[in-house]
């Protein structure tokens, strides 16, 4: 009974800032509250020295100027690349093409050697080399003003020696590889032609 009579007077006490008592061991004990001396919380505390908003500034310009940065890294990259002519390209895998001579059968290495010249004839000249049979290809050729009669008969000539190897199955050598690849260099060497 104490305990209910207790409990109201807190609620009352509450509201009238009047003493309120608390069950305590069987006895009432009176505690001294005001409801003056209550106070609301207090609003979280904003530890950071810089406002929110300068925050997000400066990481946009930051980001910003390693955007910037990266871009012009890039861009300057692409303008000292040079692109190559096909005829450097040509020249390029050739030269890496004679290292694997004795890898390869003289089978593989003619149809290597071809490819190479045909891919450069078709970039540097227009002419539809990698599609073309040899006899469609030689045609092609001589009619192209592009092309002198040396450069011509080099080409014929390559063209049959890869023809006898890759068709008619010659058993070719090593020495008859070196010879293709002799002949590939000083056409795609040959004369410095104007490409069309």
């Amino acid at each position: 009974m104490e305990v209910m009579e207790c409990w109201s007077e807190v609620a009352r006490a509450s509201s009238l800032a009047h003493p309120l008592k608390f069950a305590s061991g069987g006895a009432c004990a009176t505690i001294m509250f005001a409801a003056e001396e209550f106070h609301d919380i207090a609003p979280p505390v904003d530890y950071s020295l810089i406002p929110s908003w300068l925050v997000f500034v400066i990481a946009f310009v930051v980001l910003s100027m390693l955007g910037l940065i990266v871009w012009w890294f890039v861009q300057r990259r692409k303008t000292e690349l040079p692109p190559k002519v096909p005829r450097e390209i040509a020249l390029g895998e050739l030269e890496q093409i004679r290292g694997e001579i004795d890898k390869m059968s003289p089978y593989q290495f003619s149809i290597r050697v071809s490819d190479i010249l045909r891919r450069y004839v078709t970039q540097q000249y227009g002419l539809p080399a990698t599609r073309q049979t040899s006899i469609e290809f030689l045609t092609a050729a001589a009619k192209a003003p592009s092309f002198s009669t040396d450069d011509k008969s080099l080409l014929e000539d390559f063209l049959n020696r890869c023809d006898l190897i890759k068709f008619a199955k010659y058993e070719a050598t090593m020495s008859d590889s070196e010879l293709l690849l002799e002949e590939a260099i000083r056409f795609v060497k040959g004369g410095q032609l104007a490409a069309v």
